[in-house]
C-alpha cells in the first residue's frame, strides 16, 4: 500500500462529490432566472428559501461526521459488528432527526420566513421541499458510514446521481409543469429520496456479507452511545461557531452600506468556498485514514498518514495562491455581467481586496487537515475548544481593527479565524503527539 494513492483513491471521489454541489445551485438559480415575469423576484425567492435549508443541513451534518471517524476506528480493528452497529445508530438517529423536523415544520418554517423575510413564493417553496430533509440527513449517514468505511465511490455515486435527478426534475417540473420554483423544490424531494434508495442498494451490494445481524442490546448500549453523542455535541457546538462567522461576515458586510461592497465581500467569499471544496477531499481522506489506523493499531502508518495528508492540502493551497494571483479577474468575472452598469465597480473592488484571498489558501492550509485527522481521532474536544478560541478572536479582530481600517478589518478576522483553527488544534494534540499516542491505548 502507497499512502499517497490511498489518499487519493479517498480525496479525488470527494473533490468530485462537492463540485456537484455548486453545480445544483447554479443550475437551479438559472432556472428561477428564466421562469416567470419578474426573474428577480424568483431569484430572491429562491436564495433565501436555499439559505434555510443550508442552515437545517449544515447544522444536522453532525451526523456525518460523528459517524465517520467510529465507523473507520472499528473498520480499522476490525470489528465489523461494531461497524453494523454504527450505521444503525446513525441511520436511527437520522430519521428520528428527519422525523421531528416534519413534525415542527410549522413553527420553524414561519420561524426562518420571519427572520429571513420570505415572501409567499419562499414559503411554498419550504413548504415542499421540507419533505426532503429526513432523506437529506439519513444521506449524512449513510456517507459517514461509507467514509468510514474507506469507501469514497458510493458517496461520489449517489451526489452525482441525485444532482442529475435534481436537475432533469427541476427542468420538467418548472418549465414542462410550469411550477416555479415549487418545481425546483419538488425536484429535491424525489432527488434526495432516490439518493437514500441508491444508498440503500449499494449497501446490500456490497456490504451485505461483513454487516452482522442487529443487535439491539449493542446498538443502544450506554458506554458507545454516549461516546457517540458526545461526538456529536461537540461538532454540533463546533458548527454554530462556523454559522455564526460566517453570518457575521455577511451580515457586518451589509451594515457597511455599500452594496456594491457586499456584492464584493460575497463574490470573494465564493473564490475561498472552491478552494474548500478541493481541500476538504483531502479532509475527508484524512479522516477516514486516521481512524482506519488508529483501529489498526498501526502506528508506522497513522505517522506516514498524517505527514502526506497535510502535505497534500499544503500542496491544494500553493496551487489555489497561483490560480488566484494569475486568474482572479477571470473568476471574479465568472460571477457578474460585464455589461452592467456597476461591473467595473465591481472589478475594481475586487482588486482592493484580492489579497485577502490570496493569503486564505495559505492560512487555511493546516485547518481543513487538521479537522479530518481530530474527526478520524474522534478528538471532537479538540475541533471544539479551538474553534470556540478561533471564533472569539474573530470577533475581537474585528471590532478592534474595523475602526482604523474598515473592511479590511473583516477580511484580516477571517484570515486569522481560519488560521488560529488549524494551529491551536496543532499545538493542543501536542504536535499530533496525543494522536499518534491513541495508537498504543
Amino acid at each position: 500500500m502507497t499512502m499517497n494513492r490511498e489518499i487519493l483513491r479517498i480525496a479525488l471521489p470527494n473533490i468530485v462529490s462537492n463540485i456537484t454541489v455548486p453545480l445544483m445551485g447554479i443550475v437551479s438559480t438559472a432556472i428561477a432566472g428564466h421562469w416567470g415575469a419578474d426573474s428577480a423576484a424568483t431569484i430572491g425567492a429562491l436564495a433565501i428559501g436555499v439559505s434555510i435549508f443550508n442552515f437545517i443541513y449544515w447544522n444536522c451534518s453532525f451526523v456525518r461526521m460523528g459517524t465517520s471517524g467510529l465507523t473507520a476506528q472499528a473498520f480499522g480493528a476490525g470489528n465489523f459488528r461494531e461497524c453494523t452497529n454504527m450505521l444503525v445508530r446513525a441511520l436511527s438517529v437520522s430519521a428520528v432527526m428527519g422525523v421531528l423536523m416534519i413534525l415542527l415544520q410549522y413553527p420553524l418554517g414561519e420561524l426562518a420566513l420571519w427572520a429571513m423575510n420570505g415572501s409567499q413564493m419562499t414559503r411554498d417553496y419550504f413548504y415542499a421541499r421540507i419533505w426532503a430533509v429526513p432523506a437529506g440527513i439519513i444521506l449524512f449517514g449513510f456517507n459517514g458510514w461509507f467514509t468510514g468505511m474507506q469507501n469514497a465511490i458510493f458517496p461520489m455515486l449517489t451526489a452525482i446521481t441525485v444532482n442529475v435527478v435534481h436537475i432533469l426534475c427541476s427542468l420538467w417540473f418548472a418549465f414542462g409543469m410550469d411550477m416555479g420554483i415549487v418545481g425546483i423544490a419538488y425536484a429535491s424531494v424525489i432527488a434526495q429520496w432516490t439518493g437514500v434508495g441508491l444508498s440503500a442498494l449499494l449497501l446490500m451490494a456490497k456490504y451485505r456479507p461483513l454487516l452482522t445481524a442487529v443487535d439491539w442490546s449493542e446498538v443502544l448500549d450506554f458506554k458507545p452511545l454516549k461516546t457517540f453523542f458526545i461526538i456529536n455535541r461537540d461538532i454540533i457546538l463546533r458548527t454554530f461557531c462556523i454559522v455564526a462567522v460566517y453570518t457575521f461576515f455577511t451580515g457586518a458586510s451589509a451594515r457597511m452600506g455599500d452594496p456594491a461592497l457586499l456584492a464584493v465581500n460575497t463574490l470573494l467569499l465564493q473564490l475561498f468556498t472552491l478552494f474548500s471544496y478541493m481541500n476538504d477531499g483531502f479532509a475527508y481522506a484524512a479522516e477516514a485514514l486516521t481512524g482506519r489506523f488508529i483501529g489498526a493499531r498501526d502506528g508506522m502508518s497513522l505517522r506516514d498518514c498524517l505527514r502526506k495528508c497535510i502535505f497534500w492540502g499544503t500542496m491544494v493551497s500553493v496551487v489555489f495562491v497561483g490560480i488566484y494571483l494569475v486568474w482572479w479577474r477571470d473568476l471574479v468575472g465568472v460571477f457578474i455581467d460585464s455589461s452592467a452598469p456597476n461591473a467595473g465597480l465591481i472589478e475594481e473592488l475586487a482588486g482592493r481586496y484580492i489579497v485577502w484571498i490570496i493569503l486564505i489558501p495559505i492560512a487555511s492550509a493546516m485547518p481543513f487537515i487538521m479537522d479530518g485527522i481530530m474527526v478520524g481521532a474522534t478528538e471532537t474536544r479538540v475541533m471544539r475548544d479551538s474553534m470556540f478560541w478561533s471564533t472569539a478572536a474573530y470577533f475581537a479582530i474585528y471590532y478592534a481593527c474595523y475602526p482604523l481600517i474598515g473592511n479590511n478589518a473583516l477580511w484580516l478576522a477571517f484570515t486569522l479565524y481560519m488560521f488560529l483553527r488549524g494551529v491551536i488544534q496543532y499545538f493542543m494534540t501536542r504536535r499530533l503527539k496525543s494522536i499518534l499516542e491513541k495508537v498504543a491505548a
